[in-house]
């Protein structure tokens, strides 16, 4: 390093995420899915995620498509993950209160789609590089 330069360092600090309503123990991008399937297959379409740094990720599905939302603080109206290319409306997706909304397509995404990009929210705090999402606020 020359004198006068400035040394630039970095910080890496990786936030942990619990499912709202199961365990208190952080779970990792590893284990998101496997998390939410269980939930799936037991009923529960709704999921709430909390990060350590206090976002929040919502994942609803109708097991088909599903709509992944982070949001950054409380009253926040976040963004989602787009389908561009999908048309139609999807019912079904049943809130845990028992709301049942439905949604178009292009604002939710196959499932297996959500669970990579729940994956890697969990993982490293930002959408993947090619996801498609639109901001709401």
């Amino acid at each position: 390093m020359s004198p006068g330069s400035v040394r630039e360092s970095v910080v890496l600090v990786i936030e942990s995420w619990v499912i709202n309503d199961d365990s208190p123990a952080p779970v990792s991008s590893e284990a998101v899915r496997e998390a939410l399937r269980a939930r799936i297959d037991s009923g529960r379409l709704e999921t709430w995620l909390t990060s350590s740094s206090g976002r929040s990720l919502a994942f609803v599905t109708h097991t088909e498509r599903a709509m992944v939302m982070p949001l950054g603080e409380e009253g926040d109206p976040g963004e989602h993950a787009v389908d561009p290319e999908a048309t139609g409306l999807s019912g079904g997706f049943v809130l845990s209160n028992g709301q049942d909304d439905a949604y178009p397509d292009e604002d939710t995404v196959p499932v297996d789609e959500a669970f990579g990009l729940v994956e890697h929210l969990v993982g490293t705090g930002f959408w993947p590089a090619d996801a498609h999402w639109v901001g709401d606020r």
